[in-house]
């Protein structure tokens, strides 16, 4: 069965989880009590620099992205498109599929945990945002976990 149509929150427990990424560079993903301007913007101009170029999917609270100071280019999944080339070199630039294949690859390494309570998602998220990261696997993705874990942290430097 489905979940009720619209966007999730926290009280309906299925929060929402704001992801951005740049192409070949990391992910950053945060858990959402609710998708709202106030929540939503300063994530945004925490992890993005003003002027950046931005490609979302048609999402309305994206449509402000130029008024806090971003270019912003969109797909339209609606309507079938995934991606364009807005100047005619065969390169269709304009996509969302970076972030749409992280999602994927999230959502099956989830599917066999069957659900995930709200409590532990941030460290489920947290997880695979530093596999996804780390661009690591088998003994290498081992010690760079090591590594992360014994580092001294940036607010206390050992």
């Amino acid at each position: 069965m489905r979940g009720a149509p619209g966007r999730g929150t926290l009280e309906k427990e299925k929060p929402p989880i704001l992801g951005m990424i740049q192409r070949g560079g990391q992910v950053v993903l945060n858990m959402l009590a609710n998708v709202k301007q106030t929540t939503i913007k300063p994530i945004i101009e925490a992890g993005i620099a003003k002027g950046a170029l931005i490609h979302t999917d048609e999402y309305d609270i994206y449509a402000r992205l130029p008024a806090w100071g971003y270019h912003h280019k969109t797909v339209c999944h609606g309507r079938g498109e995934y991606a364009r080339d807005e100047d005619g070199d065969g390169f269709h630039e304009i996509h969302v599929n970076t972030i749409e294949g992280f999602w994927s690859l999230l959502r099956s390494w989830l599917r066999p945990h069957r659900g995930v309570s709200q409590e532990k998602l941030p460290l489920y998220l947290a997880f695979f945002q530093f596999v996804h990261n780390a661009k690591k696997r088998g003994k290498a993705l081992l010690t760079a976990l090591v590594e992360a874990v014994v580092a001294p942290s940036p607010r206390n430097p050992g």
